[in-house]
């Protein structure tokens, strides 16, 4: 039988597995509240990006990655979650509300996702030469699927080409736009910050390598002497370049959409494979638009992601539970 106290540590449990969830520049936009054996979601608003992300697509791309990493924490520890998405018109803010369930068996893989949810990491640069088998993308693609979302995998040079090029003319468009360099300024952090969230200096490499097709990534060093000093020389793979999209382009499905994309980063971590974003372009109306006429058939491109195998340890920063914590 279980007791309220025993329940209360379990929503906790799942309450702290959502603070790792990845979020654009780690800007982490969201709070949570517990009342009871309930979490509440939601939309911190402050933290959401005024240039980069005026419709708040990404800020709850990133709170339903959050969402997935509470459900993933009540599965193991045996409850089936109960999940309201967007329950109440009038609080938009409030994005979903979740709550231990009935007992369910907890499986391996459940298990095994819940154990990546602290040790993924986002990358920042090339890969290594090292290929990602064609099987695990299949089951990427299907784990995507199990969200209501698709992840396409680019397969021909040229639309790897296409994706490249729109991504590095957007970041070219972006780096000289003030506001825009302004707010990735306040989410570049400066070496030994003690900030826990933004983008640490030892987030990416010193020297960005160039892969082929090349990715530009964000400058957060401006110009500093900021960054690790990774290889480059072993680190030069694209990787496998992929796009999530969805049907419909609206807040039920954004939240889907970052359901699956977390689904599939930890399913893809279990095989040691990491992911890099790249979000420039989709922050770009007109070159949104044309990879969705263009490149989708008419499906809308939520995250630009490329997958390879990095030997990257680096540690991440979160909030504490405690500072999220409404």
């Amino acid at each position: 039988m279980r007791t309220s106290e025993d329940l209360s540590q379990v929503v906790r449990t799942a309450a702290e597995a959502a603070i790792w969830a990845p979020s654009v520049h780690n800007t982490q936009p969201w709070s949570l509240a517990i009342a009871g054996e309930e979490i509440s979601l939601r939309a911190d608003t402050d933290r959401k990006l005024r240039q980069a992300d005026a419709t708040g697509r990404q800020m709850l791309v990133s709170c339903g990655a959050a969402l997935f990493n509470i459900r993933t924490a009540l599965r193991a520890m045996g409850y089936e979650p109960l999940v309201r998405v967007l329950p109440d018109p009038d609080r938009p803010s409030l994005l979903a509300t979740i709550r231990p369930g009935s007992a369910v068996e907890v499986d391996e893989d459940t298990l095994r996702l819940r154990g990546e949810i602290e040790r993924r990491r986002t990358h920042r640069a090339g890969f290594a030469d090292l290929p990602v088998p064609d099987r695990l993308v299949q089951r990427l693609v299907m784990q995507a699927a199990q969200e209501g979302a698709t992840l396409t995998p680019v397969g021909s040079a040229e639309a790897e080409q296409v994706i490249s090029a729109l991504t590095n003319v957007a970041q070219s468009v972006q780096s000289k736009d003030r506001a825009f360099s302004l707010e990735l300024i306040r989410w570049a952090q400066p070496p030994d910050s003690g900030r826990k969230d933004g983008v640490p200096a030892d987030g990416y490499p010193s020297e960005g390598g160039r892969t082929d097709p090349h990715f530009a990534q964000r400058d957060y060093a401006r110009g500093q002497a900021w960054g690790t000093g990774d290889d480059q020389s072993v680190a030069k793979s694209t990787g496998v370049v992929a796009v999530f999209t969805t049907r419909e382009d609206s807040r039920p499905a954004w939240i889907a959409a970052g359901q699956a994309i977390q689904r599939v980063l930890l399913h893809a971590s279990v095989s040691g494979v990491s992911a890099a974003f790249h979000t420039q372009a989709l922050e770009m109306p007109l070159l949104r638009e044309f990879l969705r006429q263009e490149m989708f058939s008419g499906a809308h491109p939520q995250m630009i992601v490329r997958l390879g195998v990095t030997f990257d340890e680096k540690s991440g920063i979160r909030r504490s539970l405690a500072d999220v914590l409404e």
